[in-house]
């Protein structure tokens, strides 16, 4: 089986780390040209680095842009009019109990993790209609399925976007553009370490160790019993891009380690 996005354009948002540099480079190695977008200059520079440190040949541009506004979506656009492969990957969270999280920050979820993807989509998906051929990934989260007490506000947006690109796949119905998203669970990248660094500092644990640890309290359901490393989240984001994935759309495909237990889905 050959994943091969030669001549495919990918634009990765939230590229710079964690999953959505992970997907990019797996992207560029399977030969997409892959657009790195990220709101500062110095972390797109330093992801496209580290991609083609790997991957000399890797085919790379990158865009600063703040994507949870209409004006950073604006000037993506500007810079890539159209695109064959859009990975919807920016998102952010926290472990903030429901009872803290005031309006503002709530809106800001809101932006980041569902509307920076709307607006991309709406845009991209036009011409990947008229071409007759596109990939719209979505990066939700098992936690938008089974939605944790503790970070209700970020599995709310993670719903959102498995409601937006459920019915996406509808809406482009025959048009030979799939929309998927994909249900990582916890994955080893720099925000879960920051997010349980002060835990690992009392434990005495390293970040893997703490990490896998989170997984085994936090999400006792999971069957692999640790955290997933991006590789392996990525792989499941690379191969829908491909042209092998066409007859797989609407669908939420977990990467979960097993977490969300029940046989559907």
């Amino acid at each position: 089986m050959k994943l091969d996005l030669t001549d495919k354009i990918a634009v990765v948002s939230g590229s710079t780390s964690g999953i959505g540099l992970g997907i990019a480079d797996g992207l560029a190695q399977a030969g997409a040209t892959v657009v790195v977008v990220g709101r500062q200059e110095t972390s797109v520079a330093t992801a496209i680095a580290s991609i083609k440190a790997k991957n000399p040949a890797a085919l790379l541009r990158g865009v600063v842009a703040d994507l949870s506004t209409e004006q950073g979506v604006a000037a993506l656009i500007a810079a890539v009019p159209v695109a064959d492969v859009l990975v919807n990957n920016l998102g952010i969270f926290n472990d903030k109990d429901f009872f803290t999280v005031p309006d503002d920050e709530w809106k800001h979820f809101y932006n980041v993790n569902v509307l920076s993807g709307v607006r991309l989509a709406r845009h991209y998906a036009t011409a990947m209609a008229e071409q007759g051929w596109g990939r719209i990934i979505f990066v939700s989260s098992e936690s938008g399925v089974a939605i944790p007490g503790d970070m209700i506000n970020y599995g709310v947006t993670k719903a959102a976007n498995l409601a937006v690109s459920h019915g996406l796949a509808k809406r482009l119905a025959g048009t030979g553009v799939t929309v998927n998203a994909i249900l990582p669970g916890p994955t080893f990248t720099d925000g879960l370490k920051t997010m349980l660094a002060e835990a690992a500092e009392k434990s005495g644990r390293n970040a893997r160790e703490q990490a896998d640890e989170f997984v085994r309290s936090a999400r006792p359901s999971s069957i692999i019993q640790r955290a997933a490393d991006v590789e392996e989240v990525a792989n499941l984001a690379v191969y829908l891009a491909s042209p092998l994935s066409s007859a797989t759309t609407g669908a939420a495909l977990r990467v979960d380690g097993g977490v969300v237990d029940t046989l559907a889905m």
